[in-house]
Formats: structure tokens, sequence, C-alpha cells
């Protein structure tokens, strides 16, 4: 196998034209630059010198792999300093996948926090709710990936339970479920609403995870939800219910960028929190750009 501390001799030679030479320009010895030409010649199955006189002359393969060691070299010096600018955070990319309410919240500020301690390394965002955010982490779409999930209403399901199992889970936040009614309803102005209360409203439901989450609630206080409509969209939640058109559940996170138009927001019982949470790969833990953008979201959770 062919190192790159022999390409380096083996120019250093041709350049000056002898081994006491090279060892000079190199900082060694003359016996070292010898020893590291036999181990070349050894590698390669070929002379790359000959002697004449005091000289050295490269052979026809020593010429040909000097004239490709310059190149060589070169690429590995190149990849030395844009390594060692990823590991300084001079450099480097962090890809995120986060769900519509936490792009809305938690990242800004922490994308924000990011660009101003780290301006070379450079972020980028899409949107996905999980279970396809975290699809596409493990199939190298994202570094960072922001998700939910809700604890088990009807006993534990093992599959639920190891859903983040092989990932590094950072914890970020617990996020309470808040009732959505429209202006004129009946228990716009309670202090407390029990879910089964609104069992016979027609539902506004979110993305599928949080519509099956829904389903699981209701069905546990002992009726099914007729669903009319849904949408992960909680502007277009908030339009319905302010419309007449039925009751919502929604992340308490989500009041923070909507503004409800003839909506009211009732607090609902059981009470129930979701659990959000920054994932990413444990090899990609140790990535320092990961890292740092892993401590941003948890400092933004914690603003």
């Amino acid at each position: 196998m062919i190192e790159a501390r022999h390409l380096r001799v083996l120019r250093a030679v041709a350049a000056t034209g002898s081994f006491s030479a090279a060892a000079r320009e190199l900082g060694c010895t003359q016996p070292a630059v010898s020893q590291q030409m036999k181990a070349l010649e050894q590698s390669t199955g070929t002379p790359l010198l000959i002697r004449t006189g005091r000289e050295m002359r490269l052979t026809q393969a020593g010429e040909a792999l000097v004239r490709h060691a310059s190149g060589i070299l070169a690429g590995l010096t190149a990849a030395e300093e844009e390594i060692a600018a990823i590991a300084g955070l001079r450099a480097g990319r962090v890809r995120l996948v986060s769900f519509p309410s936490g792009s809305s919240t938690l990242v800004p500020g922490a994308l924000a926090a990011m660009r101003a301690a780290h301006p070379g390394t450079r972020v980028s965002l899409v949107e996905a709710e999980p279970p396809r955010s975290v699809e596409m982490l493990r199939d190298g779409d994202c570094e960072i990936a922001l998700a939910f999930r809700y604890p088990e209403v009807r006993g534990a399901d093992p599959a639920a339970s190891a859903e983040w199992d092989d990932l590094v889970v950072r914890p970020l936040l617990t996020d309470r479920l808040i009732g959505v009614v429209p202006e004129g309803h009946r228990l716009a102005g309670a202090d407390r609403v029990g879910i089964e209360e609104l069992a016979e409203e027609p539902w506004i439901a979110g993305c599928p995870r949080c519509r099956r989450h829904l389903v699981e609630v209701c069905e546990s206080a002992g009726f099914t939800p007729r669903i009319d409509f849904a949408t992960d969209d909680y502007p277009a939640v908030f339009g319905l219910v302010g419309a007449g058109l039925g009751v919502a559940v929604m992340p308490e996170l989500a009041l923070e960028s909507v503004r409800p138009k003839g909506a009211r927001i009732v607090p609902v019982e059981p009470v129930v929190q979701r659990e959000i949470v920054a994932l990413t790969l444990p090899d990609l833990a140790r990535v320092p750009a990961v890292g740092a953008m892993l401590e941003q979201l948890a400092a933004a959770a914690r603003r």
C-alpha cells in the first residue's frame, strides 16, 4: 500500500537529487529517507530510483508516481484543512428536519443563535412530521430530527416504546394538549372541560400521529370521535374551529405562532402531554456541528 509519507519523501528526492539533500529538506536522517524509499519500492513492486554517480534519478515508474504525487498530496492537504475547519466549527453543515409547530417556535431562535456562534456552519431546514422525520434521519437525509411522541393511552406498546432505542435522544420539553372550541360554544367559558363532554361534537384532527392519539384518548373516555376534517396546518385548525365547524385539541406550542380568531382555548382533562425531543444517530452525535446544534435547540427549549 502506498502511503502519503512515502510520496512526500519520493517527491523530495526527485526535487533535490539525493537522499542526503532530501533528508535535510524534510528534517530527518538520510537512513530514514533510504528506508522509506525501500518501503515504497516494495509496495509498488518495481524500482523507482536508480543511482547515477552521486545523484539519484527516477525510473519511468518513479516519474509516473511523482507526477501523480503532487495531485494526491494536494488533495490530502485540502482534505486535512477542510476536516480541521469542520472540527473547529469554521465550516460544515447540519440538515435539520422539524414538525411545523417546532419550526415556528423552537427552531428560529436556535438557528439564529447557531449562526451567531458559528457563522461558518450552514444549517438547512425542511419540515416533516414523525415518523417520517425519523425515517429521514435513519436514511441519511438529515443529521437532526425534531420529533414528538405521546404517552401510550391503552397499555404499553413494545414497538412504540422501542421506537427511538437506536438513536441519541435529547429531551427538549413536554407540551400540553389544549382544547379549542368556537367562541359561542356552550363550553367556551369553562375553567376545565372533560374530554367526554365533547363526545357529540364534530372534530378537526391533526397529523396522522396526532389523529391516532386523539382517537385513543377519546375511546379511553368512552366514545369514538367523529372526525370531519383533518389537517396538520394549525392556522387552518383555528380557522375551522372559529367558523363553527367543530372542536379540536392541539399542542400548546402551536399557540405561540397562531392568533386564534373566533375560537376559544379551554383546558381539557385528562391532562395529556407530548414529549418533544431532538434525535440524531450515535455516530453523528460526535460531529461538532451536530453537537452544537443540539445545544442550541436545548437552550431554545429552556427559553
